[in-house]
């Protein structure tokens, strides 16, 4: 198969790793051409996906920032052929599939949206790895939730990634969850880092604060462009958060004891709700 993938950061790096490692012809793009050279040496890219490549291309995975995904297919629409298969993996889903569904219906290609729910604090190709995918969850956002065909064909054709399990979901519900299960957590580890204290954590930190930090070793201009993107439903977690914290902030201020167990055994109670 003829794999043509946009982007050679952790994602993309990762998906070139996986379907090179298989035999398939990987072409890539990527702004970066000393990044491009590399994984070309690397044997996980074999030619660049530009002009006729495209046209040869089976299967096309987007793999930059959500205005550049959908941009580049905008400007190449034109040379993707209509039997192809296109999948963005961006972290926002309505933007992109609003651009991207009526280029897939006026040039006759299949356009899915993706999610692939894999990664690390950690970015660039040299961070990428074939089994980044393996048993990790895939987002998909079809244009039509009853075609059981083409979900049978995106499987199929994601199958050297060895995803664990597959979610079908609308655009509109994507983002809405992601912006609690993902988008979150970033903003809060990245605003928990900033205390003054933290210059002096070494000697006093153990799980929690690892865990708690670890991704706010990201990358600013990703996850601006996604928070921005998804802003309504990021500000609906923020507010909520914002509000619940200040319940602890007054049961401590107070001294008020029973308050706060209460929301600490509210807490505990509603983990074991949502997680099992």
């Amino acid at each position: 198969m003829n794999v043509g993938i946009l982007g050679l950061g952790l994602i993309g790096g990762s998906l070139a790793r996986a379907y090179a490692l298989e035999g398939h012809t990987v072409y890539a793009e990527d702004k970066d051409e000393d990044m491009l050279s590399f994984a070309m040496l690397a044997g996980a890219v074999h030619g660049r996906l530009a002009g006729a490549a495209i046209a040869r291309c089976e299967l096309i995975l987007l793999a930059i920032y959500p205005e550049g995904s959908a941009s580049w297919l905008e400007e190449n629409s034109h040379l993707v052929s209509p039997s192809a298969l296109v999948l963005d993996c961006c972290g926002i889903k309505r933007e992109v599939c609003r651009r991207c569904f009526p280029l897939a219906e006026a040039f006759g290609f299949t356009f899915v949206g993706g999610h692939p729910m894999a990664g690390s604090q950690f970015s660039g190709f040299k961070y990428s790895r074939a089994d980044l995918f393996e048993g990790a969850p895939m987002v998909l956002v079809p244009p039509v939730f009853d075609d059981m065909y083409l979900l049978d064909r995106v499987k199929e054709a994601l199958r050297p990634c060895r995803f664990g399990a597959f979610s079908v979901t609308t655009a509109e519900n994507h983002d809405r969850m992601i912006a609690f299960t993902s988008q979150m957590p970033h903003i809060l580890s990245n605003a928990f880092i900033k205390s003054p204290t933290a210059t002096g954590h070494k000697g006093f930190s153990a799980g929690s604060y690892k865990d708690l930090t670890r991704v706010a070793w990201l990358n600013p201009g990703m996850w601006a462009e996604l928070f921005l993107q998804n802003k309504d439903n990021v500000l609906f977690e923020l507010d909520h958060y914002i509000q619940c914290l200040s319940g602890y902030r007054d049961a401590i201020a107070s001294d008020n004891m029973d308050a706060l167990y209460r929301l600490l055994e509210e807490g505990k109670r509603r983990k074991e709700e949502v997680d099992g």
